[in-house]
């Protein structure tokens, strides 16, 4: 019982901790304490062992991934290709289209590769400039650049992004495991999330709201005034490359090391198809790295907190039932995907905790490894994100400067209540199918 408490406990005190802007290494090694000692473990070893063990494991695994893909989305950033792409979306759509220009941006990006933080801070000047011209609600905007980066690009079959890869490891699947379903349920969340997000912004602007900065003044750095924008063509072709590369070399070699080479080809074609629009090539390399750094440091520091919580009696007790649930394998392997997910506050670092406990045990009950692929990439995408999930926080507080009581219940709606529900449909489907 004690275990429990401080399993839910330590839980919901990261969440206040991440909340109140306390950062997210310093708060997940403080409940990583608590979480031992509730739950009778060595707080030394805890802490020394289990929680860097969990740190330093997935850094090694994925650190050049994120490197990579943080160097490809400031090449895509500095070279001004992804102001490119949402401008002539905008253009497209225009004012009107307002939602959707943001949204068709921020996915077009995010399933080229490009890092979704580099999408959020990219997207967000457009956005805000669509949103005014629109006289919707800023509040809304938060929700809109989060649909488009994280609900169904992050796990649609064919993505780069490491949510669709870390599966690869442990099932020997490839970034396009899961067949029709897989694409049938991304599609599912991108139409029920539009509607959704649509009808979220109708009731609020008939309720009067008009948009409003949640601050005094702004500051947005218009980095198209000295400079023609690049070709858009230019801009696509690189995350084309990505995706292309990726896919046909995952054929051949293992996805972790396809996906560098995929993200490699696209820093070198970007660089070469929008070498005139950089002014300055090496500060590229550095800031894609401090980017990568900081980026997956946030991520390994939750998937350690992770690591102790699947080492007290009480996650064990919760695995053990969600996968002795006779004829219903799927339902208790996407179960415990998207619950030790919303445990890291990460679908990154849950899926990185889960799969080396849950493939084995799953696979040895002949379960068919694409859609065990597909389940878990679905799965890590719904109690993810939580208020404590590093991007939503990056996203809400620091890109549009709103807060959590303003935004995070329309997050919520499009980032875990619908993908949650589609996860439901697919493992129906996949219990029924395969």
């Amino acid at each position: 019982m004690l275990s429990m408490i401080g399993l839910i406990g330590s839980l919901a005190l990261l969440i206040i901790l991440t909340l109140r802007s306390v950062n997210i290494i310093v708060s997940a090694v403080i409940c990583s304490s608590i979480l031992a000692l509730t739950g009778g473990l060595n707080l030394l070893d805890a802490l020394t062992e289990n929680y860097m063990e969990g740190f330093t494991g997935f850094f090694k695994s994925w650190f050049l991934i994120f490197l990579l893909g943080a160097i490809f989305g400031k090449v895509m950033e500095d070279t001004q290709g992804a102001s490119a792409i949402a401008h002539w979306i905008q253009d497209k759509l225009g004012t009107k289209g307002a939602l959707l220009s943001v949204v068709a941006a921020c996915g077009l990006m995010t399933y080229g590769g490009v890092s979704v933080f580099i999408v959020a801070f990219c997207v967000y000047p457009i956005a805000l400039s669509l949103f005014k011209s629109a006289n919707l609600p800023h509040r809304f905007i938060p929700a809109a650049l989060v649909f488009g980066s994280i609900s169904f690009t992050m796990t649609a079959p064919g993505s780069p992004e490491i949510q669709n890869l870390i599966p690869t490891e442990y099932l020997g699947t490839t970034p396009l495991a899961g067949g029709f379903i897989g694409f049938l349920s991304s599609f599912l969340i991108l139409i029920l999330g539009g509607f959704a997000l649509n009808k979220m912004v109708q009731n609020a602007v008939k309720k009067g709201e008009t948009f409003s900065l949640p601050y005094k003044e702004i500051e947005v750095e218009n980095k198209t005034a000295s400079k023609p924008l690049p070709n858009v063509i230019l801009a696509l072709i690189p995350l084309i490359v990505v995706v292309g590369v990726l896919n046909i070399i995952a054929q051949y070699i293992p996805t972790d090391k396809a996906v560098i080479v995929g993200l490699f080809s696209g820093v070198i074609i970007a660089w070469l198809l929008m070498f005139k629009q950089l002014d300055h090539h090496l500060p590229i390399l550095a800031k894609g790295t401090e980017n990568s750094i900081v980026a997956i440091a946030n991520t390994c520091g939750v998937v350690g907190f992770g690591a102790v919580a699947s080492q007290v009696p009480a996650f064990t007790a919760i695995v053990d039932g969600l996968t002795n649930m006779p004829g219903l394998e799927y339902a208790g392997l996407g179960l415990s995907v998207t619950l030790i997910a919303g445990i890291t506050g990460s679908a990154s670092g849950g899926l990185g905790i889960a799969m080396p406990i849950l493939a084995p045990i799953y696979q040895a009950q002949g379960l068919d490894p694409g859609a065990m692929h597909r389940i878990s990439s679905l799965a890590s995408g719904g109690l993810d994100s939580l208020p404590h999930n590093g991007y939503i926080v990056t996203t809400v507080q620091g890109v549009c400067k709103e807060t959590h009581q303003r935004s995070y219940k329309s997050i919520f709606v499009l980032s875990v209540l619908i993908p949650t529900l589609v996860l439901i449909l697919a493992i129906v489907l996949y219990s029924m199918f395969y």
